[in-house]
């Protein structure tokens, strides 16, 4: 990342904004189409000064344009509760691009997981406040440091797809301050981020986009952030509030119809009318018999920014300096990342070094839910397997929207064990019910601009049945059954698989001698089965090296470290946000009146045995905790001292998770928050002390009347265990006064 003086970096901004004309500075905060067709958003610059454009693009599995690495689902990485390896996919996902000839990486996206059905939920890190901001830090950090620009987001509460266009979210500011909005505060913090990208939804009612407590007094001047705000595409609705409230830059500029669509057939129709009719307005009835529901109303306008502030700027219904703000942040951001001078790192695009890193983060986040008798991990020797799955013959290489990446190769789950295995076993395949459909676009918006009609899709597969895989099953010595969902942005998902799976999984555990499930979801899901099978890992949306880090952890060749960042409940009411009010919410306001009890808190609160708890995984070795020592000198914060030793027979990894329980409050607490965590690897017997550091804030709750974070006096409980519902050891320290926590 390149690196200039102050002084000289101020003095270069300001003599640029001054040379520039009022026209030649609205141009500056709105997008516009890029000449290349390869950006997500486009921001021009100004020829006549020397100023380059800025290009977008998305997304958090990898970059779009071409084709390029795909990564693992946010998830998956959040699965390995590890910051050293998010730094580590950052720095490849800000290489990558570079290497695709864009500037700022329109991602990571840490919106914290409130509704398990939440279509997004593998863009995400996790439901835990605290687990999602280091991860935050390590990803944007990565980014950054490769020399792209990082963009958080989706700022804030957006955190359902159902009527995320104008659902608010009624929330207290105790709960953004305690659930929502502490992965963002980190990424300002800690990362400095270059960027943060305003929500679609409504935050007590006002948009995200026009929200100036938020974007304004909290974000620029109480944390101190020095990028720029951006619009998520085509969020914002109303030009001058949203310029007041703090918003810098409008995206994507332009309709949808000229979106990435220069070579549509309705798009050069419509282009071609006069100018005097109301050609977006042709366009959205053209279009309107396939967008389905839950569209961006949006979708046809050209940038409010651009219609409405000339005449607002001139009126002084918006400032002149207010938009010169806007664009000393941007170019603040430009020089910062060398953009000015062309002193941005190379890129590169696919490459080997990229793919490993993909392969490691899909086997470590892989989390092993159950393994009874030790079925796992399978022998490569053995006679034979039946790999069962409607699309085991197809790498799951990430969600709709975007996310959506196109790799140059994928391993499907059925070549991965295919190559792994020895050359005399006999690996069988039957797909068992029909195959499960990729949505590829955002949900509401699959529309084929070029045809004037829907794509069609179909498989012509020779009607797969339940009673094939039950053959498969019968004769092999274990069944391997891959399952999946099809999760997009722009729609909320079920909680039970789609299609036939459950009965499939149903009826091959009643026939196979041994099953193992392998579940290819964007997050919790609905399992009946759960109890009739030998062994469940959980492997999200590995990405476009899916078979080989999925044949890794099914053969031991890796230990599957991964634990739960997100609580699996049996049912849906287990879950907070289970009542209309609170999901999706009545006349498009969804309550969160559950406050600050959300994921796993929910559960500690209420006694609800989950199916599989926050921090859940299991390992192919075993550890032991001993020695636990907990110090700290009577005010909030602690160090955590515990010895952990591999007792078994083969090296694995294990993560050391401490928990906090509080005092008594004024007010209600949950029972317990993880307040840090630490992933080891260690060789069969080998011991290591593992010391944790607990920050003053886990001590604290926001008290919104004294404007502050507030340690009450009391008695702590320090919990270390191997997931929320796993303590293996606690103890008490005390807080001897009332503390604020700065």
């Amino acid at each position: 990342m390149a690196t200039t003086d102050t002084d000289d970096t101020t003095d270069r901004i300001e003599a640029l904004i001054d040379r520039l004309t009022l026209e030649e500075k609205l141009d500056l905060v709105h997008g516009e189409d890029d000449p290349a067709e390869l950006a997500t958003g486009f921001l021009p610059g100004v020829e006549r000064l020397d100023i380059p454009s800025v290009s977008m693009v998305d997304g958090p599995l990898g970059v779009r344009p071409g084709t390029a690495t795909a990564f693992p689902a946010s998830i998956a990485l959040a699965a390995a509760w590890d910051d050293d390896l998010a730094h580590e996919q950052g720095e490849a996902l800000g290489r990558e691009t570079l290497g695709a000839d864009q500037d700022v990486l329109l991602a990571p996206g840490f919106n914290i997981v409130r509704v398990p059905q939440g279509g997004r939920t593998f863009e995400y890190y996790s439901e835990d406040p605290y687990l999602a901001s280091r991860l935050a830090v390590g990803t944007v950090e990565g980014v950054q440091d490769a020399g792209a620009i990082a963009t958080a987001k989706h700022f804030v509460a957006n955190n359902q797809e159902q009527d995320r266009h104008e659902v608010s979210a009624e929330v207290s500011e105790r709960a953004l301050r305690e659930i929502y909005l502490p992965a963002f505060e980190a990424a300002i913090k800690e990362a400095d981020v270059g960027s943060v990208m305003a929500a679609y939804n409504r935050i007590n009612g006002t948009y995200a986009t026009e929200h100036e407590w938020l974007l304004k007094d909290l974000l620029k001047d109480e944390w101190g952030f020095e990028g720029y705000v951006v619009s998520d595409w085509w969020a914002t609705s109303d030009g001058v509030a949203a310029a007041n409230a703090g918003l810098d830059v409008d995206m994507p500029g332009i309709p949808v119809t000229q979106w990435h669509a220069e070579e549509s057939l309705l798009h050069d129709v419509i282009d071609g009318l006069p100018d005097a009719l109301p050609k977006q307005s042709i366009a959205k009835l053209a279009t309107s018999p396939w967008l389905g529901e839950n569209v961006n109303p949006n979708l046809f306008d050209r940038s409010p920014f651009e219609v409405e502030l000339p005449e607002a700027v001139r009126r002084g219904q918006v400032a002149e300096s207010d938009i010169d703000e806007k664009i000393r942040r941007v170019f603040g951001q430009m020089d910062r990342f060398g953009l000015f001078d062309d002193e941005q790192p190379s890129g590169a695009l696919g490459t080997e070094e990229h793919r490993d890193v993909a392969t490691r983060v899909a086997e470590r986040g892989a989390v092993l839910l159950r393994n009874e008798g030790d079925v796992l991990p399978l022998s490569p020797e053995t006679d034979s397997i039946a790999v069962i799955g409607p699309n085991a013959d197809t790498a799951k290489v990430g969600g709709g929207g975007s996310s959506r990446v196109t790799p140059e190769r994928t391993v499907s789950p059925l070549e991965g064990i295919r190559e792994r295995v020895d050359g005399d076993t006999r690996v069988a395949f039957a797909r068992g019910t029909e195959p499960i459909d990729d949505t590829e676009g955002v949900a509401g918006m699959d529309f084929d601009l070029s045809e004037f009609a829907p794509g069609a899709s179909g498989s012509d597969d020779g009607a797969p049945g339940v009673g094939d895989a039950v053959v498969a099953a019968r004769q092999a010595d274990v069944a391997v059954i891959v399952v999946q969902d099809d999760a997009t942005e722009g729609a909320d998902r079920s909680l039970w698989l789609p299609g036939e799976q459950d009965r499939l999984v149903a009826a091959v555990a009643d026939a196979a001698e041994q099953t193992v499930v392998v579940c290819n979801t964007a997050g919790p899901i609905r399992m009946p089965w759960a109890g009739d099978v030998d062994a469940i890992v959980e492997t999200w949306y590995p990405g476009q090296e899916d078979g080989h880090a999925t044949a890794s952890v099914l053969f031991g060749d890796t230990d599957p470290s991964g634990r739960l960042p997100v609580t699996f409940g049996r049912r849906l009411d287990d879950y907070p946000a289970s009542s209309e009010e609170r999901y999706p919410g009545v006349g498009l306001e969804a309550e969160y009146d559950e406050g600050v009890f959300v994921g796993y808190r929910h559960f500690d609160a209420e006694g609800i045995e989950p199916q599989f708890a926050f921090g859940h995984g299991l390992s192919y070795t075993d550890f032991t905790y001993a020695d636990v020592t907990v110090e700290n000198d009577g005010q909030p914060g602690a160090t955590v001292e515990v010895d952990v030793e591999n007792v078994g027979d083969r090296p694995g990894r294990d993560v050391v998770q401490v928990y906090l329980g509080p005092a008594d409050a004024p007010l209600d607490r949950p029972p317990k928050a993880l307040a840090g965590f630490e992933t080891v690897e260690l060789d069969a017997g080998e011991t290591t002390t593992v010391s944790l550091d607990v920050d003053a804030r886990a001590f604290a709750y926001y008290d919104v009347e004294e404007g502050a974070w507030v340690a009450t006096d009391g008695d702590y409980t320090v919990l270390v265990g191997r997931s929320a519902r796993d303590i293996v050891a606690e103890q008490t320290v005390a807080v001897e006064e009332t503390t604020v926590v700065e």
